[in-house]
């Protein structure tokens, strides 16, 4: 079975796998077709746009995101906290920690508490994709195991920077890492940090690029 997995922009993206469309965190990039699946990390409206959801569900579409965004999201909706796992269309999709330990708004207050947002582990045709959602390098990130593909945010400011998105990608081990969220931050010291120090291959998309991911790699 060969995926296919597109960035949108942002920490937007599409994938297709076994006939089903998935999309993560609706926000940039085009949505002219409709989902099967939607997962959405956490509420901030540059991850849940709502106006993008109503244009890609249809009566069957799956919503699965943290209790925090439930709300404002209408549909069927499963709600998954981390830890949480579920299945739909024979696609498992697992809730794990996102959040932020060093980027404050304010003293003690993290632009995403732990429990506030997720990432994703989405199985799909034998492959492990990871979303990490709005994340620092956090320690449960080294309990991943078996991660075909990783996204990874590495802008900054909000999230994981290049030096420590390539830690985490390390401490991940994924075959393949895709950084996003990048803002204006040259993903290229990401690749050439991971690349350098590890068997990872580091694929860099453009918004609206597509890649596939086969049996044993990505093309």
């Amino acid at each position: 079975m060969s995926i296919f997995v597109k960035w949108l922009g942002h920490a937007s993206f599409q994938i297709k796998a076994d006939g089903k469309n998935i999309y993560i965190d609706p926000y940039e990039g085009e949505y002219k077709e409709k989902a099967d699946l939607v997962l959405v990390t956490h509420s901030h409206f540059d991850h849940c746009d709502v106006s993008k959801i109503k244009k890609i569900v249809k009566e069957d579409t799956v919503i699965i995101c943290p209790s925090d965004c439930a709300s404002k999201i209408k549909g069927n909706v499963r709600v998954l906290e981390p830890g949480g796992k579920t299945e739909v269309n024979n696609i498992t999709i697992e809730a794990v920690h996102a959040y932020n330990y060093k980027r404050f708004r304010s003293p003690g207050n993290p632009f995403h508490p732990k429990g506030f947002g997720v990432g994703y582990v989405v199985t799909v045709g034998g492959k492990r994709i990871y979303h990490a959602g709005d994340t620092d390098f956090i320690p449960e990130m080294k309990d991943l195991k078996n991660i075909s593909l990783a996204l990874l945010p590495s802008g900054g400011t909000y999230t994981m920077d290049n030096p420590e998105a390539a830690e985490a990608a390390l401490a991940i081990n994924p075959e393949i890492a895709i950084p996003m969220h990048r803002w204006s931050s040259s993903p290229e010291a990401f690749r050439k940090k991971v690349e350098s120090s590890s068997d990872i291959k580091v694929v860099i998309l453009e918004p609206g690029e597509e890649y596939e991911l086969n049996e044993t790699n990505l093309i």
